[in-house]
């Protein structure tokens, strides 16, 4: 092994796999990755069998295994993070979701101060380049990229049922809502691929892994970085979790995510110094950002009974997992192939807001990420959760050790605007679930049940079981104001040399949607921006819908909207 590299990338999870991938295509460059985890081994089923995402999850061998501090508005109770601790990160344990967020979501981001290269035109052909997507490729989607892009099939009667029955409560399907128009329901795009998942480690790192340029090793946890002033000129790590080691960088790149990246940010006395100091921290560049503006998506589960036995329930059972682990292992096919989260959408929950801030993931099972389950018989249900939450937390480290966990508080619930949407959500997703496409089905309401009825019966129950979608983000947002971490035009922190940042921490705002996607859209333009070429250029002719406007609900010239209303869209 080498002691020096021009680059040092922390982190193998979804922007680290990009970045190993996009840096070292030149083989002048020598990229070294440390990923704290194990190896995303071949052999593996927990890993790659999409249907087993409930095993890593909670696993001390694939998961970080967080924990939030009691949170003031959910009763004091603590809310669980899984985390990935494999190479791929969390893209190697999470459900699947390939989500891009809305358009308005990026254009919300060039909106700030010095963000003006982070516009929808200018994220659309980094989206582009990263997928291949498999239902085909047009304006809005890519089509020989790296990552594989299965669409859902949702061909069975619960599916149907749902689809009928959000039109029925007045809301319109859309083609792809990754492409022109995401508000209302569709088959979701999943980062699967011939029943197997494709995680970013899969799509990025593995078909280049023999590059005589690129090292990539595992069980490497960094424990500090190395500085010379204000100049980063290394880090220092744990090799299997005993062997102390140091290498040398021209460059280092944070990509541990939303967590770990300010957690090693604060260790280096990057930071807020009244914070640092007291825990004997010398303060190295006062940044009063980092940490601070922490985001996620919170979800619960609306669950119902079914009359009919069409749920995929049965194929829990001991029996069944022969025949399931057969099916997959030599044919990719069958219940393990799937990770069945093939349908949902996008809605606005009043008329006030400008584009989708609902987000419905559609289950055909009534269980929990855990694998429990709410009956022993058949259901389905929704996974529901406000997408653009005003509540603002923080990651905190309380001790120079850099093995224990900071400090995580997201406030959940703490404004007066996201208890509204919590209630305006889950009475949305009953007239959904109740439609009478559902009638054939409808065995009554599991989760939350009929004892769950006024405003504040609802928020009592979504602070007593809402749990995390694991979406953490913008604990180190790129900026240029003083409470910014990271420079927008080149992923440098602010007042240090030599260190970088690319991961969920530096979106100043959470997108609509699962974060995968956005995550590795960012990790490609920051590759161009980090090797100083000239970045792709941006797409301004793409039109995509925008519901103030009153757009047509198809791409202009579509022949499906003459005569057709164009607001369109219950509320």
């Amino acid at each position: 092994m080498k002691k020096s590299y021009d680059y040092v990338i922390v982190g193998g999870g979804s922007a680290g796999a990009v970045l190993a991938n996009r840096l070292s295509a030149d083989p002048a460059n020598s990229v070294l990755v440390l990923e704290a985890g194990r190896s995303d081994f071949r052999w593996d089923p927990f890993i790659h069998m999409p249907a087993a995402l409930p095993f890593p999850i909670g696993s001390r061998l694939y998961d970080w295994r967080y924990e939030s501090e009691p949170e003031p508005f959910m009763g004091g109770r603590t809310v669980y993070h899984a985390r990935g601790k494999v190479l791929g990160g969390s893209s190697s344990i999470n459900g699947m979701i390939f989500q891009r967020g809305n358009p308005l979501d990026f254009e919300r981001w060039a909106a700030d101060p010095g963000m003006e290269t982070w516009s929808y035109a200018h994220c659309l052909p980094y989206f582009k380049k990263m997928e291949n997507c498999l239902a085909g490729a047009d304006r809005w989607r890519g089509g020989d990229g790296p990552l594989k892009l299965e669409r859902g099939p949702a061909t069975s009667p619960l599916f149907q049922a749902f689809f009928a029955a959000t039109k029925q409560a007045g809301y319109p399907p859309t083609d792809d809502v990754n492409g022109y128009r995401q508000e209302g329901f569709a088959k979701f795009d999943r980062n699967i691929f011939r029943g197997r998942r494709l995680s970013a480690a899969r799509a990025y790192i593995h078909p280049v892994k023999k590059r005589p340029n690129l090292r990539v090793e595992t069980l490497a946890m960094v424990t500090g970085l190395r500085h010379s002033g204000t100049t980063i000129t290394g880090v220092d790590y744990l090799r299997f979790g005993r062997r102390r080691k140091s290498v040398s960088a021209t460059e280092v790149i944070l990509c541990g995510g939303a967590v770990n990246s300010p957690q090693l940010l604060q260790l280096a006395g990057i930071g807020r110094a009244e914070e640092l100091a007291p825990l004997g921290i010398t303060p190295l560049v006062e940044l009063p950002g980092v940490g601070e503006n922490l985001q996620d998506h919170l979800e619960v589960y609306i669950q119902y009974g079914s009359k009919q036995p069409v749920s995929i329930a049965p194929y829990l059972k001991h029996r069944y997992k022969p025949l399931i682990g057969f099916q997959w292992l030599f044919l990719r096919k069958g219940v393990g192939a799937s990770n069945h989260f093939e349908a949902g959408g996008f809605v606005r929950s009043n008329e006030r807001v400008d584009y989708p801030n609902l987000m419905f993931h559609f289950l055909p099972i009534a269980i929990r990420y855990d694998g429990q389950q709410v009956t022993d018989g058949h259901g389905y249900q929704v996974h529901i959760g406000p997408m653009y939450s005003d509540c603002r937390g923080s990651v905190k480290i309380t001790s120079t050790d850099p093995l224990k966990h900071p400090a995580l508080r997201f406030n959940y619930l703490s404004t007066e605007n996201d208890r509204q949407e919590w209630i305006e959500m889950v009475r949305a997703a009953r007239t959904i679930l109740t439609q009478p496409a559902f009638a054939p089905y409808n065995d009554g309401e599991l989760s939350p049940g009929a004892s769950v009825e006024t405003d504040q019966e609802i928020l009592d129950w979504v602070a007593k079981d809402a749990e995390t979608a694991l979406h953490p983000s913008c604990t180190a947002r790129m900026g240029t104001d003083p409470m910014s971490v990271v420079d927008p035009l080149t992923m440098r922190v602010h007042g240090v040399n030599g260190l970088r940042v690319v991961d969920a921490s530096v979106m100043p705002y959470i997108p609509n949607g699962n974060i995968y996607a956005p995550v590795m859209m960012l990790a490609e333009k920051a590759a161009d921006l980090i090797l100083g070429v000239e970045p792709l250029e941006p797409e301004t002719d793409v039109p995509f819908y925008r519901y103030r406007d009153n757009d047509p609900l198809h791409p202009p010239g579509d022949p499906r909207n003459e005569g057709a209303a164009t607001k369109g869209i219950a509320s």
